[in-house]
């Protein structure tokens, strides 16, 4: 308006041709990719390695009961004079106790008051020393005719039970499942661009994270591996932030701004089979079963700390 008369001042048009400015900026959706992962494991197939403290513990326990125990009759069993009463005798003789994996111990003599415990040294207490214990006792003594020589008394061997340490931990094969058979082992993978990380990929459509966890072994893995999913809710999730949002815009929707990507954890089990990278679609290149200690070393510091926690220890 005018100061003096208090009338408006006229508004001069646009000129022709000159675009209008929109009062209405342009906004961007902020959101963030989200992917599956799977933690496909493989549980332990044996009981850890006791401690020495558990293996004296445990040979202690197993002295006092015999010292404990009621002497053992072998008229009970045995008649005598019969070949199981002369090898009865014969192992009493060699371990002086009925039991079969203590060592050399008289239960009712004057020492056993105080030599129930473990010496300094002494071997009786390592699981390999009870193994070789028990193997021997379990031969027969078997006779065997040598024609005009006569016979000869000779013992017939057991078969032995397999060892805890694999062919693929003494040639450090980290593709076999053979390994490490007291540890829990995790698939990883490693990608285009070299980096390890496990099983993912992003949700179609509608799937849940159950249905895309079981996808996405298939594609990765091949068909050879039997798994199961435990359960539809992650262990856990991770988010990786990019360093510069990304503008991406779909055909039937406005640009959205990718701040990231969230990974939601699904557990897997494989109860068979092997991962095959042959034919996979998503340019993998390498696989590994690697235990949880394994993994900090080859992760990227940021994955590891994402991942740590949920990991089991054994």
């Amino acid at each position: 308006m005018s100061r003096r008369e208090g009338i408006p001042e006229p508004i001069e048009p646009p000129p022709s041709g000159r675009a209008v400015p929109s009062t209405t900026p342009t906004s961007l959706r902020t959101t963030y990719r989200v992917q599956a992962s799977v933690l496909l494991s493989r549980p332990p197939l044996l009981t850890r390695d006791l401690t020495p403290f558990e293996k004296a513990y445990f040979l202690y326990q197993r002295r006092l009961n015999e010292r404990l125990a009621l002497p053992f009759s072998r008229y009970f069993y045995y008649q005598k004079g019969t070949p199981g009463d002369v090898d009865w005798k014969r192992k009493m003789k060699e371990r002086q106790t009925p039991a079969r994996d203590i060592g050399r111990y008289n239960a009712y003599s004057r020492e056993a008051g105080w030599n129930d415990e473990l010496l300094v040294g002494a071997r009786e207490s390592e699981p390999v020393e009870q193994v070789e214990a028990l193997l021997k006792d379990a031969e027969v003594e078997v006779q065997k005719e040598e024609g005009e020589e006569g016979s000869q008394v000779v013992k017939e061997a057991v078969a032995k039970p397999l060892p805890r340490v694999t062919e693929a931990d003494r040639v450090g094969d980290r593709r076999s499942l053979d390994r490490l058979l007291q540890r829990t082992l995790y698939l990883v993978v490693r990608r285009r661009d070299g980096r390890w990380w496990f099983p993912s990929d992003g949700l179609v459509g509608k799937e849940s994270l159950h249905t895309a966890a079981e996808r996405i072994l298939i594609q990765a893995g091949g068909l050879n591996m039997n798994t199961w999913i435990v359960g539809n809710i992650p262990l856990g999730h991770f988010v990786r932030n990019y360093l510069k949002p990304r503008v991406e815009k779909d055909e039937d929707t406005s640009p959205d701004q990718i701040r990231g990507t969230k990974y939601f954890f699904m557990k897997g089990r494989i109860m068979a089979g092997q991962a095959n990278l042959k034919d996979n679609k998503k340019g993998l290149t390498d696989f590994q079963w690697l235990a949880k200690d394994e993994l900090q070393k080859i992760l990227w510091p940021q994955d590891w700390s994402a991942v740590k926690n949920i990991l089991a220890e054994r």
